[in-house]
C-alpha cells in the first residue's frame, strides 16, 4: 500500500484558506514522490485523501494543540490526532486521541494500537542519533516496537560478528569468502 509521511508540511484544505502545518501528518493510499519531486504541500483538492494521523509535538511555545488545532482536524476528518509533550508531568506525555461522531475520544494505553494504520504509536525511553530520553516509536500489534535504523544496523554488524567467529571456529577465513 502507498503512503505518505508529510514533515512540517501545509495541509491545504481550501484555495482561500492558509494551511495547517503539523509536525508530521500520515495519509495512506498516497504515493510518496509526486512527479519526480518531493512533495512542497499536501493538497486535499489534488490528493482527495484525507491523512489518517497527525501528530503535534508540543514546544515551549504552546501553539494551540489542545484547543484550536484538534478542533481543525477534527472538522477535517482526520482519524487520528496524536499529540507529544516531553515537559508534561501530571498528565500523560503522549495523547492518541480517535475520531468518532466528529470529536475526538482520547484512547487509553502506551502504546495505542492504530487497527487502521496496521502499527502501534508510544513513547519509550531510548537513545536514538547518540541522544538518550525519550522518544516516539512505532509498534507492531503485539506491543513490540519496531527498532530504529541504528538499532537494525547495530543487530546486523553483531550478526555478522556472530557469523564470522562461527566461521572461525569452523576452520574458514571470513575474509575469504566473498
Amino acid at each position: 500500500m502507498d503512503w505518505f509521511f508529510g514533515i512540517d508540511m501545509g495541509i491545504y484544505s481550501h484555495p482561500d484558506k492558509p494551511p495547517i502545518v503539523p509536525d508530521g501528518f500520515l495519509s495512506l493510499g498516497v504515493e510518496r514522490v509526486y512527479d519526480e519531486e518531493l512533495r512542497p504541500s499536501y493538497v486535499l483538492w489534488d490528493e482527495n485523501v484525507i491523512p489518517t494521523l497527525v501528530l503535534e509535538v508540543v514546544s515551549q511555545n504552546y501553539r494551540k494543540e489542545y484547543s484550536t488545532k484538534k478542533e481543525e482536524y477534527a472538522a477535517l476528518g482526520v482519524l487520528y490526532y496524536v499529540i507529544y509533550s516531553s515537559r508534561r508531568r501530571r498528565k500523560p506525555r503522549l495523547e492518541v486521541h480517535r475520531l468518532v461522531d466528529d470529536k475526538y475520544e482520547l484512547q487509553e494505553g502506551n502504546p495505542v494500537w492504530l487497527p487502521e494504520v496496521g502499527l502501534g504509536i508510544g513513547c519509550a525511553r531510548g537513545t536514538y542519533g547518540g541522544v538518550t530520553r525519550e522518544w516516539l516509536y512505532w509498534y507492531d500489534e503485539q506491543g513490540k516496537r519496531y527498532p530504529t535504523p541504528e538499532e537494525r544496523i547495530k543487530a546486523a554488524e553483531q550478526q555478522a560478528r556472530r557469523l564470522a567467529d562461527k566461521l572461525r571456529e569452523l576452520g574458514i577465513d571470513p575474509e575469504s569468502i566473498g
